[in-house]
């Protein structure tokens, strides 16, 4: 049955755009040897003992997806960690990364065309999924074990190897446009495809790809949701919180209805402000990508090719204006008279103060000021944001290219492959909106700024030629590879009636990391965004590696699968990783296999050389100073309560490599005709992982991470960066480490029906889903385990649930299908809330309108489902957890292809 119903894997369709074929052993009847992700043996048979999805690119299109992004976002096994709204308030470049089995998106390994990219080169986590060159793929195949044995470092959660087309002849447009049914979000999206040459009759083939795409960005104003609650609160306000030492002031108190979104705090005389209605929910997007591929044939068994790909990707993001935290106020002028905005001057433009304030006062509560800055008696503290500059932006120029020259073909019985390639990610940071912190500290110093209310002229003027941007930081990432790899079939041993099979590979990698600040504009800015002048983070290391891989046919219907690679790192030294497979099928309609293997993966540059810096935390409450959000005495409540400390980032040296074993187990079974079922049990384990501590989990904790919180000589934490680096730097020690262990895991279940209906065409159904069983993790080694599935903890939840299912009918020139995802409820970073499951229904309608073009009318989110309400604080948007949910709600969209 498994030969007469299962096509080939690169024909099956199933949910979400996803292929089941993880588990269908699809018999290929091709006598064409090919190449499986998680095997280096070509064979004629493609299903080998573990698990790969196979996800085919024309189908996905249909549905209306135009990124990699979106095609992470569907699959069940994938926990997407990042994507690129993170860029909103945080420097990634506006990344996305995979997160296979939620261990992290630096244990899964990216893949083009079988070979690494550059890694993101702002953290050196993980390829950027924005640089795949979309329009150029032809299918993506996921290997959902671990495959150290083959692959090297960052293999241990799976591999997603995105395959391009080999050959192509004649010409592809496509165009398309995207439009929310509310406000932003707009995309538009055209590519072009060209290629000439017949490689089996005409010895060569050049083909080459163009496309070109732009989104508009969703503004914190742009969905009703965002209204939920009062998001992203902050105690530095417009009109500003003023203060000397104990009772906190604000002109809008104690109603706070300005209408710059002010909230009430507690005691009433002072205003938080919500500064999510300010925050970009979605970024502002320019992507470009090539891709240009030529092949020739020598003689009759051999090809030689060379591929160049390259993508930019622009985007812009928004966050609320500058914030100012140490700034202060004079009673008088430096020309001695009063100060036209001091509360309580007379004659002049001042508030009436709303709090006790001390003419004699000289003490700064624990705030330094800064050299150059004379304060007079009776000065206050003054938490101000700078609402007349407007808001900020932050641009991310991400460039990424990769030169590959390759020659593959069968020499004496073997079929050989070996390449050289060069890779490089370049990633330009560009602010704007900014001012510099010394005029800025000046202005209110002097009388010129008015933190309480309208700026005259002199004050917009001022604040006007404060204002400053440019080239923030700078990233440079390089890999040059060169690797050789031979397989070929051996005699039958064993008399099963095929040969057993032999790969055997070696590579040579270089990896270069450079981060800097642009000190000239990073000198200015500190005081706003954080990034040190003399940030300069750099590493280089060589890696070698030999593989080898052999497949041997037991019996008839019992196949083992040895495999093992040793890799030298110049850095950290020598690691060897073998794997054993297991396939056994005793009849046509049943296959069992499994797998075990010990994998690695190696601290990735950034994380062993990336300088140390001091950032803002979240707002949070001292757990000393401010138990339970109220200060104690002697503790001002605006230095320790619902404030952002400071806290210490970067790398170590001292890192050793993480270390795994996995294990799979599944059966693939057709109980009926044209019904495919496959189920796979997997585990994971970790040890010595590799991450910096949650704040949270710190700051809950302050007794067993004590060690973690540096206070300064007056037993606080900075809340300002003028502090840090410095004698009276208080702050929290994030810095990468090897934390605990990770356990993790759960099932895979995959479901394929298909269905003829005579006249009325066929039909497709499918389900793709996995099911968490165990996710825990240490925050340090033999410490306790933290239960992850369901459950907000440490810096993100763990999905018990995923699901994809879809359905497709085709009869003639016309299509149509449906597609539904759901994510299970877990109990919010806050547990007095439980964040509610999150389904939504997408479905299309396609047209073959005449030979060689064909239309598409699709609607995403049919439902216009909401994003659930969340009220975590580990990123920028607020009301919803940007990394499992999208504020982009019904979306209708049309595209429009022309072959030729």
């Amino acid at each position: 049955m498994f030969k007469k119903t299962l096509i080939s894997r690169a024909a099956l369709l199933a949910v979400g755009g996803t292929v089941a074929l993880a588990a269908m052993p699809s018999l290929a009847q091709t006598s064409q040897r090919v190449e499986i992700t998680g095997s280096a043996i070509k064979r004629v048979d493609a299903e080998t003992a573990v698990p790969v999805t196979v996800i085919k690119i024309e189908e996905l299109k249909a549905q209306g997806v135009t990124s990699v992004e979106q095609i992470m976002s569907s699959l069940s096994a994938v926990q997407m960690t990042q994507g690129s709204s993170q860029q909103v308030g945080a420097g990634t470049g506006g990344a996305a990364f995979a997160d296979l089995r939620g261990i992290g998106s630096s244990k899964t390994l990216v893949l083009l065309n079988g070979r690494r990219i550059a890694n993101n080169a702002i953290d050196g986590a993980a390829p950027d999924l924005n640089m795949i060159p979309f329009a150029a793929l032809a299918r993506v195949e996921v290997l959902r074990d671990g495959a150290s044995s083959l692959y090297g470092t960052d293999a241990i959660g799976g591999v997603i190897n995105f395959i391009t087309s080999k050959e192509f002849t004649g010409g592809s447009v496509t165009v398309g446009m995207d439009v929310p049914a509310e406000s932003g979000g707009k995309s538009r999206n055209a590519n072009v495809g060209f290629g000439f040459g017949d490689l089996s009759k005409q010895g060569f083939n050049v083909f080459g790809f163009i496309d070109l795409a732009k989104t508009d960005q969703i503004t914190g104003l742009d969905r009703p949701f965002n209204s939920r609650f009062p998001g992203g609160l902050s105690p530095t306000p417009f009109p500003a919180n003023y203060f000397q030492g104990g009772a906190v002031g604000n002109p809008a108190a104690p109603n706070c209805n300005d209408p710059s979104f002010l909230v009430p705090v507690t005691g009433g005389t002072s205003c938080n402000i919500a500064t999510s209605k300010f925050v970009d929910y979605t970024a502002k997007t320019e992507r470009t990508s090539a891709m240009l591929r030529g092949t020739l044939r020598l003689g009759q068994d051999h090809n030689a090719t060379v591929e160049w790909f390259g993508t930019r990707n622009e985007s812009t993001t928004g966050i609320a204006a500058v914030p100012y935290g140490g700034l202060w106020m004079n009673p008088r002028k430096p020309d001695g008279t009063p100060n036209p905005y001091y509360p309580g001057n007379p004659g002049g433009l001042s508030i009436t103060p709303n709090i006790p304030l001390d003419p004699n006062f000289v003490r700064a509560a624990g705030m330094t000021p800064r050299p150059g800055v004379t304060l007079q008696p009776g000065f206050v503290n003054v938490r101000w944001r700078a609402l007349a500059g407007g808001q900020r932006s932050n641009t991310s120029v991400n460039d990424q290219q990769r030169l590959l020259a390759g020659l593959e073909g069968v020499l004496g019985g073997w079929d050989y492959q070996a390449a050289i390639s060069y890779n490089e990610n370049k990633i330009k940071e560009l602010v704007s909106g900014y001012s510099d912190g010394n005029k800025i500290t000046q202005g209110m110093l002097n009388g010129i700024i008015n933190p309480f209310g309208p700026q005259d002229a002199a004050g917009d003027a001022f604040i006007a030629d404060a204002l400053m941007g440019g080239n923030l930081q700078n990233h440079k990432g390089k890999v040059t590879t060169v690797d050789t790899r031979v397989s070929r079939e051996l005699g039958d041993w064993f008399g099963a009636g095929r040969g057993a099979a032999l790969a055997v590979g070696g590579e040579f990698r270089r990896e270069d990391f450079k981060s800097a600040a642009n000190r000239p504009v990073a000198e200015l800015l500190i005081a706003s965004t954080g990034v040190d002048p003399n940030s300069l983070s750099e590493g280089t290391r060589n890696v070698t590696a030999f593989y080898t891989e052999l497949s041997v046919p037991v019996t008839k219907q019992l196949e083992v699968t040895l495999a093992g690679r040793f890799d030298k790192y110049s850095d950290f030294g020598n690691t060897t990783n073998p794997k054993i497979g297991i396939r056994f099928q005793p009849n046509k309609d049943l296959l069992v296999r499994g797998s075990f293997s010990t994998g690695f993966r190696a601290p990735s540059l950034y994380e062993l050389n990336a300088s140390q810096a001091y950032t803002n935390t979240g707002t949070v409450d001292d757990p000393v100073n401010c138990p339970n959000g109220v200060p104690i005495p002697g503790k001002p409540a605006v230095l320790n309560c619902e404030v952002q400390f400071q806290r210490l980032t970067g790398g170590n040296l001292d890192l050793k490599p993480e270390k795994s074993k996995s294990m799979t187990m599944g059966i693939v079974f057709e109980p009926m005709a044209n019904l495919s079922v496959g189920v796979d049990l997997w585990w994971v384990q970790l040890k010595d992982t590799i991450g910096a501590l949650s704040e949270n989990t710190v700051l809950g904790d302050p007794t067993t991470f004590g060690r973690y919180i540096n206070r300064n000589a007056s037993g606080d934490l900075s809340t300002d960066g003028f502090s840090c680096p410095g004698n009276n730097c208080g702050y929290l020690d994030l810095r990468q480490q090897n934390l605990g262990g990770t356990n993790a895991n759960g099932v895979d279940l995959s479901v394929l029906f298909r269905k003829g209906l005579g006249s009325m065409g066929s039909v497709t159904l499918g389900l793709n889903s996995t099911y968490m069983t165990k996710f825990e993790y240490q925050d340090y080694k033999d410490g306790p385990w933290n239960q992850n599935v369901g459950v907000y903890s440490g810096s993100n939840p763990v999905f018990r649930w995923q699901h994809a299912a879809t359905a497709t009918w085709m009869m003639g020139a016309w299509s149509a299908g449906a597609t539904a995802y759901y994510k299970s409820s877990y109990v919010d970073q806050d547990p007095s809330n439980t964040v509610s499951q999150y389904a939504t229904l997408d479905a299309y309608l396609g047209w073959n309108a005449m030979k060689g073009l064909k239309l598409t009318f699709g609607i995403k989110n049919l439902t216009d489902r909401d994003p659930p309400y969340s009220n975590q604080g580990e990123v920028f948007q607020a009301n919803y957890d940007p990394r499992f949910a999208d504020p982009t709600g019904r979306k209708y969209y049309l595209r429009a292809n022309y072959n030729f």
